[in-house]
């Protein structure tokens, strides 16, 4: 049987699965990245994920994608990665060589954009811009149906700045959309209140999750309209609405993913606002008959997009 395989390489864990010619996944196999192991271990870990996979030897494998975070080339080079001891590293080479079969290398949110968009109900939309809301915020262009990543690192949506001079980012920056929108930027947000004395059921939860609150805690603080969760959120929704505006005036696509762990818990929530405020801050006209969609793939989106990306690869040969 002729397959794919689609990877996942995560700071904490490494997803694989093989798929079929028809794009069913047929097994998959998770190990632990051990990234604070190093180089190497990363680098066992990564194939014993694969080697999991090909033990069925009736298996004719056709090719291997995978998504990586960081900065990656298109020549397969991980340039950096914040969670992983890649630098300069030429993932691409070292995969075909050990297993003789094309490999595709992306990052990661641009690879899990591109497995939604392939997955999503418009096949015939060309021109989408994917919005990635978890701990920080990532992006993803595909232009006429092809990923654009510029020279590596195109679709950093969470670092346009949006109040000048404003929270600070995580990337040394100040006023980015990360610092506001994301998952840390809410949490941020949350401590700084509560620290401040204000009253909020986070707090309790809090003791649960610890310092850091998990989306879904968010989403049941959000239900039953706890003010501070409510407050931090709509900021959310207010600056999501403002870069998704500039986006579209600056794209103009035809269909916009959101997606994230953020998007997950609170996303019929926050998109009816996140739309509102983008036509506040699109021109006059031009989002009509632009789309938006929610992503649906969860943890499977980074898999099926190395997928697509492997398989789309060979097909364009």
């Amino acid at each position: 049987m002729k397959a794919y395989i689609g990877l996942d390489i995560g700071g904490t864990k490494i997803l694989g699965s093989l798929y079929n010619e028809s794009g069913e996944s047929i097994k998959r196999v998770k190990k632990k990245t051990k990234a604070d192991q190093g180089l190497e271990t990363v680098i066992s870990q990564i194939s014993k994920v694969i080697d999991g996979l090909m033990e069925n030897k009736e298996i004719e494998l056709l090719g291997i994608g995978a998504g990586s975070p960081g900065l990656v080339k298109d020549e397969g080079i991980v340039t950096f990665s914040p969670n992983i001891p890649f630098r300069d590293f030429n993932l691409k080479a070292l995969i075909e060589d050990k297993y003789h079969v094309p490999f595709v290398l992306g990052n990661d949110v641009n690879v899990a954009m591109y497995g939604e968009w392939k997955a999503a109900d418009m096949k015939n939309a060309k021109n989408v811009l994917g919005l990635f809301v978890g701990t920080g915020v990532g992006g993803a262009i595909i232009i006429d149906g092809k990923l654009y990543v510029g020279r590596g690192g195109a679709a950093e949506f969470g670092h346009m700045v949006v109040s000048p001079e404003g929270a600070y980012c995580g990337c040394g920056s100040q006023g980015c959309l990360e610092a506001y929108a994301s998952k840390s930027g809410i949490q941020n947000a949350i401590h700084g209140q509560l620290r401040k004395g204000r009253a909020s059921v986070l707090e309790e939860y809090m003791k649960t999750d610890g310092s850091v609150i998990k989306s879904s805690s968010l989403k049941k603080a959000f239900d039953v309209n706890d003010t501070l969760a409510r407050e931090v959120i709509e900021r959310a929704i207010y600056y999501l609405g403002l870069a998704t505006g500039t986006l579209i005036n600056q794209f103009h696509p035809d269909l916009i993913i959101m997606g994230g762990g953020i998007m997950e818990s609170l996303g019929e929530d926050m998109l009816a606002g996140i739309v509102a405020e983008a036509e506040r801050h699109a021109m006059p006209g031009i989002m009509e008959g632009v789309a938006f969609e929610l992503s649906h793939l969860s943890d499977d989106a980074g898999i099926y997009g190395a997928f697509e990306l492997i398989k789309d690869h060979l097909q364009s040969k």
